[in-house]
């Protein structure tokens, strides 16, 4: 597990993905598919957890901004991931304003991450949430604790890149995502049975 606390799924596929954008500039459109098929299920994912069933809809157009503007894009795997995260999150908070909707976060995909069971720590639950009830648990927390927490754990971010997407200080999103984390933790804790070190001494 990185020290980021970013699933090693997401990090195995960064080279992967940094290699396949830097063809996809070149002009590669086969490349530009691997590129979407690494980072749509953990898009999607996000998107759904702020715009619900609309999530295909946006996720479309932000896509084609993607596509528009690759040229533009400077940097590798992660930082692409970043950058398209960012990209979705201006088209949601548009389809929002337009639709004069609050965030209807409603069931994410429930194979966005792989989840082993229930487990006791902050960090293990940041590797953990995938199960239906973990996923009801994300939609009840507050708004800027469930970002947080999407953009870590389902798109994959570390801390300063997911605070760029925000457009906040890394110490709020930080603190954001540990407090949702914990709560996570804490209840996934309960359901799961008694355990211990929900808080989790740890926390960076």
């Amino acid at each position: 597990m990185g020290q980021g606390g970013q699933p090693r799924r997401v990090q195995a596929h960064d080279g992967e993905l940094g290699a396949a954008v830097a063809r996809a500039q070149d002009g590669d459109e086969a490349a530009f598919a691997v590129a979407y098929r690494l980072v749509q299920p953990g898009l999607l994912g996000y998107l759904r957890g702020l715009v619900g069933d609309d999530a295909e809809d946006v996720a479309s157009d932000a896509w084609l901004e993607i596509a528009r503007d690759l040229g533009r894009f400077k940097g590798d795997g992660a930082g692409f991931r970043g950058w398209s995260a960012t990209i979705a999150r201006h088209r949601a908070l548009d389809h929002l304003r337009r639709t004069r909707a609050r965030p209807r976060p409603t069931a994410l995909e429930p194979d966005v991450l792989d989840l082993p069971g229930p487990h006791s720590t902050h960090d293990q639950a940041l590797e953990s949430i995938t199960t239906e009830r973990a996923l009801a648990l994300v939609r009840e927390l507050p708004r800027d604790q469930a970002e947080a927490v999407l953009l870590r754990v389902v798109v994959g971010l570390d801390g300063p890149t997911a605070a760029r997407v925000l457009g906040k200080r890394p110490g709020a999103v930080r603190t954001a995502a540990h407090r949702g984390l914990r709560q996570l933790a804490r209840r996934l804790g309960a359901e799961g049975g008694p355990q211990d070190g929900s808080r989790g001494p740890g926390e960076s």
